[in-house]
């Protein structure tokens, strides 16, 4: 079954069907929210679990033709906007930033890689390293992450293009390597 059929079956009821999103999609949010939270597991455990809790407060709520992972993620962004709202974070006007559009070959080990990139994504503002993590990490699709962050979908592609050029501009100095 998909998961829309599932959660409409949860939505009518259902404990079994809704047992079963949980056991597909528990392990991946928790990984999204270790992402978001900065390695912290206990606290994205929490986020994960509250995730689910409200999901299946408002499982009577669910609408047919809803994508059933768009519903997901924005539950889960929702819960971390307010999070980092709480925190006072400062957020990011992609207007005042101007990077040069530059072609990368990164020719490092995986490992190397890696490091430098997350250091380049836990350097970002919050609401640009969630975009890459919405789109990169979890595959979610434009309209998907459109719908999540209640953002047009040409301000989603101009941010995900913003995030791109920044690492490729992070990341120069590996280039030639």
């Amino acid at each position: 079954m998909s998961d829309e059929q599932l959660m409409k079956r949860a939505s009518q009821g259902n404990e079994r069907a809704f047992e079963e999103l949980y056991n597909r999609h528990a392990r991946r949010l928790q990984g999204f929210f270790v992402r978001r939270l900065g390695n912290d597991s206990d606290l994205a455990a929490d986020f994960m679990q509250d995730t689910f809790l409200r999901l299946y407060a408002a499982r009577e709520r669910y609408q047919e033709n809803r994508d059933f992972r768009s519903w997901l993620y924005t539950i889960a962004y929702n819960l971390l906007k307010n999070h980092f709202r709480n925190q006072h974070t400062i957020s990011y006007d992609v207007a005042e930033d101007k990077i040069e559009d530059t072609t990368i070959e990164i020719e490092l080990d995986e490992v190397v890689f890696h490091n430098a990139l997350r250091e380049v994504l836990c350097s970002l503002p919050e609401s640009l390293a969630m975009l890459f993590s919405l789109h990169y990490e979890e595959e979610l699709t434009i309209p998907q992450i459109a719908q999540i962050t209640q953002l047009p979908e040409g301000t989603v592609k101009s941010r995900l293009y913003k995030v791109m050029n920044i690492i490729r501009t992070k990341l120069k100095q590996y280039e030639n390597h």
